[in-house]
């Protein structure tokens, strides 16, 4: 009887370290280089195809497990590929240095220009240019005295025709690209904080919420997880987090998720 309890035990801990070897967790990372943070670098887990982007302090989440391997890249550095550890599961924190791409010319070529470096001298030196000295000497106005009053011409003394209509009839809308711009631009800075959002909320819900509630109470398979919040997403639930309903979202989850892992074993 001792044999098969120790059997028992021994077959269930092997299960159950081997399916936690097998879950994917989320972590925390942050990329830096030699200055500072880097900003907008790419991250994709190779395993998952599943990727995210770097914050303005060069922080990110990431889905992983041991073994996954993960590809940073940005434009002006090198892309560095790095493979998950055990300890980067456990602590949950993965960071990153990367290295700035350098750019090598096969050739350059210098050009003598015979410049002495001062400019009285070199002015002198500037190719003549006919067509722009003529049109220096038509302009010319040095020579007319300001201060000679002239007869009054005819047209002068004529009063301008009455116009009842609106004179900027013609130009309408010609000043509104002014003020459309701004508001252009407060349309667009609306627009990026609210894809921000949605970019983030997937992170946000899970630390607020915890793993143990999607992956064990829900019984979300874990590759499923993006998929189970666009199936969710049109009840509403990123306006209820935004309006800081969280009871409202767990509602609709636990009701959701039934129907939602029937439809996937029907998949």
């Amino acid at each position: 009887m001792q044999k098969k309890l120790l059997l028992l035990f021994l077959l269930a801990f092997v299960v159950s370290s081997s399916f936690s070897q097998l879950r994917r967790t989320i972590i925390n990372g942050k990329v830096t280089d030699s200055l500072s943070t880097v900003r907008n670098a790419n991250i994709i887990n190779l395993k998952t195809n599943q990727g995210t982007f770097t914050s303005d302090n060069g922080e990110f989440r990431i889905f992983v497990k041991e073994g996954d391997s993960l590809r940073f890249s940005s434009v002006q550095h090198i892309t560095k590929f790095v493979v998950v550890k055990k300890n980067n599961v456990l602590e949950k924190l993965l960071k990153i240095k990367l290295k700035y791409r350098t750019i090598v010319l096969d050739s350059i070529v210098l050009k003598k220009h015979n410049l002495s470096g001062r400019l009285g001298i070199d002015t002198k030196d500037v190719p003549f240019n006919k067509k722009d000295s003529l049109l220096r000497e038509v302009m010319n106005l040095s020579d007319v005295d300001m201060n000679v009053v002239g007869p009054i011409d005819e047209i002068d003394k004529a009063k301008p025709p009455l116009n009842n209509t609106d004179p900027t009839v013609n130009f309408a809308g010609a000043g509104a690209s002014v003020t459309m711009a701004f508001k252009h631009s407060e349309r667009l800075w609306a627009l990026r904080k609210e894809l921000a959002r949605k970019k983030d909320f997937p992170y946000k819900i899970m630390s607020e919420l915890g793993e143990k509630f999607f992956f064990e109470q829900l019984k979300i398979p874990v590759e499923n997880y993006f998929h189970f919040l666009e199936y969710c997403n049109p009840l509403g639930i990123e306006k209820l987090h935004k309006e800081d309903k969280v009871l409202d979202i767990i509602k609709v989850f636990r009701r959701e998720s039934k129907t939602y892992l029937e439809v996937i074993k029907k998949e």
